[in-house]
């Protein structure tokens, strides 16, 4: 029997769609397997009524055949589905860090970052690695299609989810399909910016690289409150504020004297906009790890 804890991550930080991601000190998902003659699945925690037993339609049992490694796999949910905060993947990168480890099968990271991809088409279509490569490796994460970069940074965040629900293909479905060359210059530029502060540790540099107009506007239609809980975070000391993923989670960055006070700051954004939510005061983490 192996058992893991898989982290939350938050995918995108504005500037970087489909490339940046982050893994998230708190909350995570713990991941039990054991070998098994056919894969199955239980779900527990939160949210688990939304998610699918069926090991085809669920992210850890599409990993578990990937691997060939049948097991029967306990998840439990401490990421909600459909949060912004790659609740999918969590389980993703549990499972192959897991089974790996499970049948001895001594694949790189690099590799189960691939395997547990596939995994994540499972729930979102698409075969995307910005989350499950920080949900894997920890730390920052730049996804391109020829490897996976990873900084160990540290940086203060805060992370605050309304009660509300954002599937991650309405989100994708509202992306704009083409920009002006003045957009993607600000956008890279802010993409270079978040960069250089994650090397740094510096909050005020990485907060404004979250700075993007194109789809964090789009999906940010989707989130309501989520203007009144920006505003609120920024005037509280938060450095940027973004959409988490396909969102409706948020996710702000500022410096470590200022966290309990942004946290307090979004959630009393959303009530004012008659949405209840909760805060996770939280930092840069670890990736998935064997306990």
């Amino acid at each position: 029997m192996i058992t893991v804890r898989a982290p939350a991550t938050s995918a995108n930080l504005g500037s970087g769609f489909d490339v940046f991601g982050v893994a998230l000190d708190r909350p995570a998902d713990v991941v039990r397997v054991e070998r098994a003659a056919e894969t199955t699945i239980e779900v527990t925690g939160m949210g688990a009524q939304y998610v699918p037993e069926d090991p085809k339609k669920n992210t850890a049992g599409v990993v578990a055949e990937a691997l060939d490694a049948p097991a029967h796999i306990h998840i439990d949910k401490g990421v909600r589905p459909s949060s912004g905060l790659g609740s999918s993947a969590s389980s993703a990168a549990g499972a192959a860090v897991a089974l790996d480890a499970l049948y001895d099968r001594q694949h790189t990271p690099e590799e189960l970052v691939r395997i547990a991809a596939e995994g994540e088409a499972a729930a979102s279509g698409d075969a995307h690695a910005d989350n499950v490569a920080p949900a894997i490796l920890g730390g920052f994460t730049v996804v391109r299609d020829d490897g996976i970069e990873q900084v160990d940074a540290d940086v203060p965040l805060v992370v605050c989810l309304p009660e509300i629900v954002v599937s991650t293909r309405d989100a994708r479905d509202v992306v704009p399909q083409s920009a002006s060359i003045e957009d993607l210059v600000e956008t890279v530029g802010a993409a270079a910016t978040l960069t250089v502060g994650m090397c740094h540790d510096d909050p005020a540099q990485v907060g404004r690289g979250l700075e993007e107009h194109l789809v964090t506007p789009a999906r940010a239609a989707l989130v309501d409150g989520y203007d009144a809980a920006c505003e609120a975070a920024r005037n509280a000391g938060a450095t940027g504020v973004t959409i988490s993923g396909a969102g409706p989670a948020v996710l702000a960055v500022c410096r470590t004297g200022d966290r309990r006070r942004v946290a307090s700051a979004l959630v009393e954004g959303f009530e004012s906009a008659g949405v209840d939510a909760t805060s996770y005061p939280t930092a840069i983490g670890n990736g998935t790890t064997i306990l």
